[in-house]
């Protein structure tokens, strides 16, 4: 298998355990990473839909919803009368965590069938792919 099929599958594999792990947590896959991207600091509106790669109204839909369920909240920019910042709830903060930490264990079994020094190559290698290519914090390490 070259690189190519290796990281397109693997990204299908990661996104397959992730929608599974957040249909068990009654949420979806977007609104998992939204509230596991939230839970080091919060957002403003512009910042957030730039490390998720989605549009305004796009992002505004998904805050909407997760909002809806009381897993996040809009509060004031105390930089920005204007603005405001999108923040876990203490249910929001609750859920992700506990979603990160499932969806976590999940896909550490997937490199099973590797030794340590196997895995750590592993990690090593997709790390250098991720900062080359400065792809945004969206799942922090453990």
């Amino acid at each position: 298998m070259d690189v190519v099929a290796a990281l397109v599958r693997s990204s299908f594999l990661v996104n397959a355990v992730y929608t599974e792990s957040a249909r068990e947590y009654g949420i979806t896959a977007q609104q998992g990473q939204l509230l596991c991207v939230l839970m080091p600091q919060s957002y403003g509106m512009g910042d957030l839909g730039a490390v998720l790669g989605l549009a305004k109204s796009s992002l505004t839909g998904l805050v909407d919803r997760t909002a809806a369920h009381g897993f996040l909240l809009r509060a004031p920019d105390p930089d920005d009368a204007r603005a405001v910042r999108i923040e876990l709830t203490p249910v929001g903060r609750e859920l992700a965590e506990r979603f990160y930490d499932e969806t976590c264990r999940r896909i550490d079994e997937l490199p099973g069938g590797l030794d340590t020094h196997e895995r750590a190559q592993l990690a090593a290698l997709l790390a250098r792919v991720v900062e080359d290519n400065r792809v945004p914090m969206v799942f922090g390490d453990r």
